[in-house]
């Protein structure tokens, strides 16, 4: 690694880092962090060991800003992944947006059948959850679970797998 006027040589510390061994690298991440790391990824440790090392010597972020961005940080709640549902909207006027909406389901008012072991079951799709029988029900899994005794993804029960409630079929 050579160092002229406070910048790095970034090529040349790669190809110095690129010599090292993964707990090699973990050790060099230590060093400028005083954080102990588990990661076995070599190309991770590399990537953060040039950044790590490039703010040591250019100064990273102004003290300014990372104030400001751990103020941002305590206002918000984290999300660790992404959420399970999908947002959809509709843009046309005369239509109301439905949001949190499954793609996979028909719309509000649509009914979904399946014949299994004989019996024709009819579910009809509410604007939250289903009905079945005169009952409403959260989810298709459920009403899958009621009708067959054991629980069954009930996307794959009803074939609705594909986007658009393709069906997939089968007769159970």
């Amino acid at each position: 690694m050579s160092v002229t006027d406070q910048s790095i040589d970034v090529p040349a510390l790669l190809a110095d880092l690129k010599r090292l061994g993964v707990s090699e690298l973990r050790d060099r991440y230590e060093q400028l962090t005083g954080e102990r790391c588990s990661s076995g990824n070599r190309d991770w440790l590399t990537k953060r060991v040039v950044w790590l090392e490039q703010a040591r010597l250019e100064g990273g972020l102004p003290e300014r800003a990372r104030r400001r961005a751990l103020e941002i940080a305590d206002d918000r709640d984290l999300r660790f992944r992404p959420p399970t549902t999908v947002t959809r909207q509709i843009a046309r006027a005369d239509t109301p947006t439905i949001q949190d909406r499954d793609p996979r389901l028909p719309m509000p008012g649509a009914e979904i059948v399946r014949v299994y072991k004989g019996a024709r079951i009819v579910v009809r799709v509410l604007p939250e959850g289903f009905e079945w029988g005169g009952k409403r029900y959260r989810s298709l899994t459920s009403i899958a679970t009621a009708v067959t005794g054991t629980t069954w993804n009930g996307f794959h029960f009803f074939g609705l797998n594909k986007k658009g409630g393709e069906r997939g079929g089968g007769d159970g």
